[in-house]
């Protein structure tokens, strides 16, 4: 199934849901990208300061991708409700 972020909170939530899915801790998944367990830490926080290389790093660890695409207008007016 495919998952939506518009933020870094929602995308850092999502490496995190997959992250679980997989069975694997914050560590474990340090050590597939070569990080510390506290840099995953900040990833699933969405973390402002955090770069496109150790995004990328999760994503490819988990054997993710990023896919881009125009945002739907009926998904942008359900963001202006909230």
């Amino acid at each position: 199934m495919d998952t939506i972020a518009r933020t870094p909170q929602q995308l850092g939530a999502a490496i995190r849901r997959a992250r679980r899915q997989r069975g694997l801790t914050q560590a474990q998944l340090g050590q597939r990208m070569h990080v510390r367990q506290a840099t995953v830490s900040q990833v699933e926080a969405g973390n402002p300061g955090t770069t496109i290389r150790i995004v990328m790093d999760a994503l490819a660890a988990l054997s993710l991708e990023v896919t881009i695409r125009a945002r739907s207008a009926q998904q942008d007016d359900i963001e202006t409700m909230f």
